[in-house]
């Protein structure tokens, strides 16, 4: 991999079999022979899962099938096929610090308090005045709380408010991940780019800004105090079980010296 020309497909956009002026994943097939051509080792696939579409397909509300506009799990099955008779290979993109709120995990989430999966997302209850339990903005626009309801509190949502975070403290939405993971690349995917993956631990208690807060938001957010053992737990129980894979993550607020800490080759973390 670290010599691999790798080539991201967004799909989208990129080739349309159907008519309906949405790529699709019989076009990412009907091209395989000029992506070959070009030289191309390896393909970033960018999200095809099932998705509301509030943030482009980052916003997953079913891990382990296909969104509509772009086939089904057959196509998927079909590109495996063809990309092994061209000796391409293929890598996703694993959005697992945030899901979407018309996933299960978050519809069961809001029908109460005591619901087993209340724990698999980022609660709070309001402050005395009724406001957000701290003053954590999204990186997109707004403040990354919303307000439920139906429970009466907030939660955590650092992209859009339809894109409810992940609560890896609870070792059942990591099981989750891992087995999300399992999943593709038992299919014969060749490894993940993860998506804001340095996002995933967030700080003890939530405090708010500090004083002298610059106004990067993905910088504060970044580098949790469990990242490192999260990542080594996530290579230990399934990254080392398969061969000729690659991992890349994407890096909000890693800085260049605190890079070897994700991929130095000791750490069992990622590659890159």
């Amino acid at each position: 991999w670290k010599e691999a020309i790798i080539y991201q497909v967004y799909p989208r956009s990129f080739k349309d079999t159907t008519g309906n002026g949405i790529g699709d994943l019989q076009g990412l097939i009907s091209k395989l022979d000029y992506i070959k051509n070009l030289g191309i080792d390896l393909i970033w696939l960018s999200p095809m899962f099932k998705s509301p579409n509030d943030d482009n397909g980052y916003d997953i509300s079913n891990y382990q099938d296909i969104m509509d506009d772009f086939g089904t799990m057959d196509d998927f099955d079909q590109l495996m096929e063809e990309l092994k008779k061209r000796d391409l290979k293929i890598i996703l993109d694993l959005v697992v610090n945030h899901c979407s709120d018309e996933h299960f995990w978050f519809q069961e989430a809001q029908k109460s308090k005591s619901n087993p999966y209340r724990n698999y997302f980022h609660w709070q209850t309001p402050q005395e005045d009724g406001s957000a339990p701290n003053d954590w903005v999204s990186i997109f626009t707004g403040s990354a709380w919303e307000f439920d309801d139906l429970t009466e509190e907030y939660f955590l949502h650092l992209f859009t408010k339809k894109q409810p975070d992940l609560n890896w403290e609870n070792p059942k939405v990591r099981e989750e991940v891992y087995d999300i993971m399992r999943f593709w690349l038992n299919k014969g995917v060749a490894g993940f780019r993860m998506d804001v993956i340095s996002l995933i631990s967030k700080k003890a208690g939530y405090p708010s800004f500090p004083e002298n807060f610059d106004g990067h938001a993905s910088n504060f957010y970044g580098n949790g105090p469990k990242i490192h053992e999260y990542l080594r737990e996530m290579h230990e129980k399934v990254l080392s079980h398969y061969d000729d894979i690659m991992t890349v993550g994407e890096g909000f607020g890693i800085s260049t010296h605190q890079a070897l800490d994700y991929v130095g080759e000791n750490r069992k973390e990622l590659h890159s």
